[in-house]
């Protein structure tokens, strides 16, 4: 009797052994995502589809992969800069100033035509040529109508709030650092700084990269494009960009570090009130 007692006992042990380690090897079971991305729907406050800045870096802490119907999940840490070193473009006049990476070029050049007295236009290129973004002061305000049948759906990838004089009024928002994205024939993406909301419900005809500056001195400008649209299959889209879906936008934002570069380029921008 003792025997089978014994038995029985390292029989239960061993069952009990074995659910242990199962449990261990099961683990917790992930949960499914809890939130859903705004889509800049004319709400007045652009709302991104990415998180706050964290302390000690120049974009979101944590952002989100996009799709078409405005679902979103978390992905994790967004890409940094990578440049490894930075200088300080200043106007001669000091009245802008944007840090970039040392082996980019900032020119000076003549202003478009229409631009207000005292505008200035700055191109930034990469060492090989290749153009990143232009800063614009001095542009003429601007409003278009927008006819519904024109009207495309715009999704905003990412929003970074930034600190920058700006005049307010109907339709603007504090000023911010974005990406975002209208649908068209493909997906067309920007990234600039701005205040005007894109339109009302996740619907506009133009995006503009434009903050609102104050009476006499026109707005500014510092992106790829002033104004972003659907484009035409004929039609030119670069410095703009082209993608087959939502999700390989969201991609470009939370992995390249391209694009961090230019973020920190464009959110250490100064402009003199």
């Amino acid at each position: 009797m003792r025997g089978k007692a014994a038995s029985r006992v390292v029989s239960g042990a061993s069952m009990l052994l074995a659910g242990l380690l199962l449990a261990g090897c099961a683990g917790p079971q992930p949960k499914d995502p809890g939130w859903t991305a705004q889509t800049g729907a004319g709400t007045g406050s652009e709302s991104p589809s990415t998180a706050a800045p964290a302390p000690g870096t120049s974009g979101p802490a944590a952002s989100t992969a996009a799709s078409p119907s405005g679902q979103a999940s978390p992905t994790g840490p967004q890409a940094v800069p990578t440049a490894p070193s930075w200088k300080t473009f200043s106007d001669p006049g000091k009245t802008v100033s944007f840090e970039l990476p040392q082996d980019w070029i900032a020119q000076s050049v003549a202003p478009e035509d229409g631009a207000l007295a005292g505008a200035l236009k700055v191109e930034v290129k990469k060492s090989d040529g290749t153009f990143v973004a232009a800063l614009r002061t001095g542009l003429p305000p601007s409003s278009a109508d927008c006819p519904e049948a024109a009207r495309r759906p715009y999704t905003v990838i990412s929003s970074v709030p930034m600190e920058l004089p700006a005049a307010g009024g109907e339709g603007t928002i504090p000023p911010r650092m974005v990406y975002r994205v209208i649908q068209g024939y493909r997906f067309f993406g920007s990234y600039g700084i701005t205040n005007v909301v894109g339109g009302a419900d996740g619907q506009a005809c133009e995006l503009r990269n434009v903050v609102r500056g104050a009476a006499g001195k026109g707005d500014y400008s510092f992106g790829d494009v002033v104004s972003l649209k659907a484009f035409a299959p004929d039609e030119k889209v670069a410095p703009a960009q082209a993608f087959d879906t939502l999700g390989q936008a969201a991609q470009y934002v939370n992995e390249s570090s391209d694009f961090a570069n230019v973020q920190r380029m464009l959110m250490s921008l100064k402009v003199k009130n």
